[in-house]
């Protein structure tokens, strides 16, 4: 018998968007390299001794991405809602019961409406960082949505939202990182699966080269704790850096196989 449960893990593609290098890095590529950008939700689905999956586990959704409507305001295209995708995946939104934040920019929160059963597990310092004084320079703000900020709040009063200070085990094979950098609260996701430990970075390494050789994503709070969480991720990983995987990279689709038959281009099994 396995000491530590293992599961499944799917990234979900929604929206993709065309980017230059001098868009995407601090000190870009000379070359004006194409770096376009995917944007992803991810799930975690336990498994059985089998490596089936386990008959009444329930699934992790990690980050909920942005809906048509932030997506067109910010020129980015949705063709479906991630939200109605999971269902390819045989998971139904509305019956999800916990849903881990990243962090609370826009493309990472943005359908938390549409998981009504939902504890939305986040970090302290990204609450604190959302809401708090850093709001009043309009490049933290930028990256965003108030609606999807109030909205949190909302939750919170509603007794959904549960606050994790630092690095924090969620379940058996699952636990929260603090990484920081990018944001000053973001997290990452620790996950036992078949081939060993995969981590989800979501934005703490945006593309492949982050983790892989040190360069920084435009967006940084602090570009300390950036390169800090670089080293972190790939401790987590135990040194595998191709378990490390990013928040927006375009290779993600191609480095990994379809989820299942007639999900090409949509859905790929991490692990």
């Amino acid at each position: 018998m396995r000491s530590t449960p293992i599961y499944e893990v799917h990234a979900v593609k929604y929206a993709h968007l065309p980017r230059k290098a001098w868009e995407v890095q601090i000190n870009p590529d000379p070359h004006d390299a194409d770096f376009p950008m995917d944007y992803f939700v991810w799930v975690a689905i336990p498994l059985d001794e089998s490596g089936k999956r386990a008959l009444g586990g329930k699934p992790i959704v990690i980050d909920t991405g942005f809906n048509a409507t932030v997506g067109k305001q910010r020129g980015r295209e949705v063709k479906k809602n991630p939200a109605d995708l999971l269902a390819d995946l045989g998971i139904d939104a509305k019956e999800v019961e916990d849903v881990i934040v990243t962090h609370l920019h826009y493309d990472h929160i943005g359908n938390w409406d549409r998981f009504p059963k939902a504890r939305f597990h986040l970090q302290d310092k990204e609450m604190n960082f959302a809401t708090g004084r850093h709001m009043c320079k309009g490049p933290f703000r930028h990256a965003y949505e108030c609606e999807d900020i109030v909205g949190m709040v909302r939750v919170l009063y509603g007794g959904r939202v549960v606050f994790h200070d630092g690095d924090e085990e969620l379940q058996p094979g699952i636990s929260l990182h603090l990484i920081g950098g990018h944001t000053m609260g973001i997290q990452s996701v620790r996950i036992m699966t078949r081939n060993g430990w995969l981590v989800l970075a979501s934005d703490a390494s945006h593309y492949f080269w982050g983790v892989n050789n040190d360069k920084l994503f435009s967006i940084v709070y602090s570009v300390a704790d950036m390169l800090a969480g670089y080293d972190k991720l790939k401790k987590l990983a135990e040194g595998r850096t191709e378990m490390v995987i990013p928040g927006h990279d375009a290779e993600v689709m191609k480095r990994f196989p379809p989820s299942a038959k007639g999900l090409e281009g949509v859905s790929v099994r991490l692990d």
